[in-house]
């Protein structure tokens, strides 16, 4: 065997690299990506909920699944989650948690599958048992039913799993995914935390499981990214005091972009996600271009990913043109950077110790509802 053919057979190719090694097959498999866990709050983050009053709570029960409307955007953003997963053979896992009562539970499932949303877990909170013993005051509690699910859930999560939690900011979702967090990531004591959950008022049953919980946690600061729906439009600075790993987002279109930068969900999804708000909540181009730039101007993307993706996103067609090269020129612009462009490396996201009792103290004296309502 002469020539090419003897080189071949002596230096055999493994993949697309030519191994170092004469004679050798194969190279070391490429370790799995680690699993990533996204947990959704179903009220008021995926879908459009009104349970303001306890009328209200008691018509829920009765809603069809055609009747129950869906945030703009979060459809495709979570269909784009799991398809994005499988092209990187990466393990990930939707998981939906309700303070709504289990009796809506069909017309959930049902509006899920109209939807075409996989999904791979959803819990809800047992009411009755407060409504029989007439415990009024904790209907509403969330920060206690709400950490305790987050934590079984945890315990029975892959080993290693990364996490993106998404909620709203009606109620105690920021303090709720935040207080999670840090309990798994080890940053805070389990005496501080009973403190904690004694000045939110959660009902005493869910104090003593929580703190058994986290004794069982093994400490792994999982928690990437937190996403706060302003339904309500708060502000967003005030969020500033929860660090930087909770993002306060106005739509789905922003949510989508942070997670593009994160590498999580490819540009295509961010495209769709905005398409979905072109279409159905009467958006226009220049106000997505205006989300994106919001992002920015609140340093949740770094400068040049915001510019690279207004570039990108104004050849997709969804942002209004800036540029002053013509169509063509733009497309050879952009294969040539793309070519030029390194593999991101997403630093870790700087979290400092998060103050809660002040914290507790000024978005109660907001008006803020964070825990159980006072006797």
């Amino acid at each position: 065997m002469t020539g090419w053919s003897g080189l071949l057979a002596r230096w055999p190719r493994s993949g697309r690299r030519w191994s170092l090694a004469p004679g050798a097959r194969t190279v070391a498999p490429r370790p799995a990506p680690a699993a990533v866990v996204y947990r959704w709050d179903l009220d008021k983050t995926y879908l459009k909920s009104d349970f303001e009053s306890l009328r209200k709570m008691m018509r829920v029960p009765f809603e069809r699944a055609e009747d129950k409307i869906d945030e703009p955007g979060v459809v495709a953003l979570i269909r784009a989650l799991k398809t994005s997963a499988r092209q990187e053979q990466r393990a990930a896992f939707v998981y939906f948690i309700s303070a709504s009562p289990p009796q809506i539970g069909r017309a959930i499932r049902e509006k899920l599958a109209l939807d075409g949303i996989e999904y791979d877990g959803i819990v809800f909170k047992d009411q009755l048992q407060h409504l029989v013993r007439g415990r009024f005051r904790f209907l509403r509690e969330q920060v206690g039913f709400k950490l305790a699910e987050l934590l079984k859930a945890r315990i029975a999560a892959p080993p290693g799993a990364v996490e993106f939690l998404f909620g709203d900011d009606w109620e105690s979702d920021p303090i709720i995914y935040s207080l999670y967090a840090d309990v798994i990531a080890g940053r805070l004591e389990h005496d501080a935390l009973a403190d904690i959950l004694v000045r939110l008022r959660i009902d005493p049953a869910r104090l003593v499981e929580i703190k058994a919980l986290s004794h069982r946690i093994a400490p792994a600061d999982a928690v990437r990214r937190i996403f706060i729906n302003l339904e309500r439009r708060t502000p967003p600075d005030r969020f500033r005091s929860f660090g930087a790993r909770l993002v306060p987002t106005f739509n789905y279109f922003q949510t989508a972009l942070v997670l593009h930068e994160e590498g999580v969900v490819p540009l295509t999804a961010v495209v769709e996600v905005g398409r979905s708000l072109l279409e159905r909540s009467a958006y226009s181009r220049e106000r997505l271009r205006n989300s994106l730039d919001d992002l920015a101007r609140r340093a949740y993307l770094a400068p040049n990913v915001a510019v690279s993706l207004r570039r990108d996103l104004e050849d997709a067609g969804l942002l209004p043109s800036t540029g002053t090269l013509g169509a063509w020129p733009r497309q050879l612009w952009r294969r040539w950077r793309r070519r030029r462009t390194r593999p991101l490396v997403r630093p870790p996201i700087t979290t400092a110790a998060i103050e809660y009792p002040r914290l507790i103290d000024v978005w109660e004296a907001s008006g803020s509802r964070l825990g159980g309502e006072t006797s």
